[in-house]
């Protein structure tokens, strides 16, 4: 086996696009002049004579065994990951600066290194006292737990071979550099090259490795196109660094449910659990007052009731003004549009401003007749009632369409006390369930945007 000649390729420093040439903008993550020269992924030539090849295997034969997964002790995170940590699975995570991925992983090693694993923190960008002085506010670590503040890929690696630890922490995946890939620190090149060799050294040995991966300015981790194919498991930390909430969202999960969500409260003592993320959601939430309506999100498997603010009012410009916070900006704009055509309602001299409370961004279509629940409340100036709970699927001639897991969102509003439940009525042949396990809710179906109104 022979390497090729090395040839040079643009990549795009935003998303991590390969070209052959430079473009001024990237026609994917739509960046001007992002392109930098790097040199091109290796290609390797195989000759057919003396080349060992893999035999090809019958399905049937194949023996599958049950994955072994890793409790870590952090009952969201095992969520996330859909049991625990499966061994020589690669895991990328990603979120804003100082959003708490560092301290989450330190908090997982305190709890895995007290069961009795060893693991091995690799740090790129703080120092040996650094991270003594970080862990000292979470609490006390025992012996198996070792730290390496070192950025050359090749001595991690000989590193983890030697120790062969069953956790392996690399914080963070920019800083870390290959004399093979040339180029500097955090270059697609770099980026690529010990991504590659951390997967063959999971694989191989075998070991659980979690990369931590910045963000760009767009919220996605730094070169996704050439990292999120190569790992088994992205999970992204959302939620205001302003305030103490904090949520784990799994993009991607070869090994468990994908869009799964875990919620965190950040304390001076690290992150802490939070076990009812509904009535966590819902703190705070003013009563009877016009605009504010409760909807069920199904995340992953889980269902989080959810607050939507509608201030809706005149406007005193040329052009009304349109926004969402915690939505898609074009639904909101789509279902207003909706309300005008079908129910006769003119909202082109109204400014919108529409807002999911508690930092969630929530874009299921079950959210829609929540918004326009709230969108009519606000504009008629009428309270909608506190204790009642809808979700649905609004359609563009005002239809109001099935949902999946109606069951699963009927019992958390139940379970919460909410007395009444406005729902498609397409979904009602799913709810199979016992009547006193609503606790006395009263369901209602509606069918159209019209009937809404009536029950309301």
């Amino acid at each position: 086996m022979a390497k090729a000649k090395k040839k040079a390729a643009f990549f795009c420093s935003g998303c991590g696009f390969e070209s052959p040439k430079w473009l001024g903008q990237c026609p994917v993550c739509h960046e001007w002049d992002t392109f930098a020269e790097e040199p091109a992924a290796v290609h390797w030539q195989t000759s057919l004579s003396g080349a060992v090849r893999s035999a090809p295997a019958r399905l049937n034969e194949v023996k599958a065994d049950e994955e072994e997964r890793i409790a870590t002790g952090i009952g969201e995170l095992d969520r996330v990951l859909g049991g625990g940590i499966v061994t020589g699975s690669l895991i990328l995570t990603g979120g804003e600066p100082g959003i708490g991925k560092s301290t989450l992983l330190l908090q997982m090693c305190r709890v895995l290194s007290a069961n009795g694993h060893k693991i091995l923190y690799v740090s790129g960008e703080e120092s040996s006292k650094q991270i003594k002085m970080r862990a000292e506010r979470i609490g006390d670590f025992c012996n198996n737990l070792y730290l390496l503040c070192e950025t050359d890929l090749g001595i991690i690696s000989e590193t983890i071979t030697d120790m062969k630890p069953i956790i392996v922490i690399i914080d963070s995946i920019q800083t870390m550099y290959s004399e093979d890939a040339g180029q500097t620190p955090g270059s697609a090149s770099q980026v690529r090259e010990a991504t590659g060799r951390l997967m063959k050294l999971a694989k191989s040995l075998p070991v659980s490795i979690f990369i931590v991966g910045h963000v760009t300015k767009e919220g996605i981790v730094a070169g996704p196109r050439l990292l999120e194919h190569m790992v088994d498991t992205v999970l992204y930390f959302e939620g205001d660094g302003g305030a103490s909430y904090r949520f784990l969202r799994s993009v991607k999960n070869r090994f468990g449910p994908a869009n799964e969500i875990g919620v965190f409260e950040m304390h001076q003592d690290g992150l802490k659990e939070v076990l009812n993320p509904s009535a966590y959601m819902l703190q705070g939430k003013p009563e009877n007052a016009p605009g504010s309506v409760v909807t069920c999100s199904i995340e992953g498997t889980r269902p989080i009731l959810a607050e939507v603010q509608a201030l809706v009012c005149q406007t005193s410009f040329n052009m009304p003004r349109r926004t969402a916070a915690g939505t898609d900006y074009n639904r909101v704009n789509l279902l207003m549009a909706v309300i005008e055509k079908r129910l006769g309602i003119r909202l082109g001299g109204y400014d919108a401003y529409i807002n999911v409370a508690g930092g969630m961004k929530i874009n299921e279509p079950a959210l829609d007749l929540g918004i326009v629940a709230a969108i009519l409340s606000s504009y008629k100036n009428q309270a909608f009632d506190s204790r009642t709970i809808c979700f649905g699927e609004v359609g563009l001639v005002g239809e109001v369409r099935a949902v999946s897991l109606s069951k699963q969102r009927v019992m958390e509003a139940a379970k919460l006390g909410f007395e009444r439940c406005i729902m498609p009525k397409a979904s009602f042949r799913e709810l199979d369930m016992d009547k006193s396990a609503l606790n006395g809710m009263t369901l209602s179906g509606v069918s159209s945007i019209y009937e809404l109104l009536e029950v309301v």
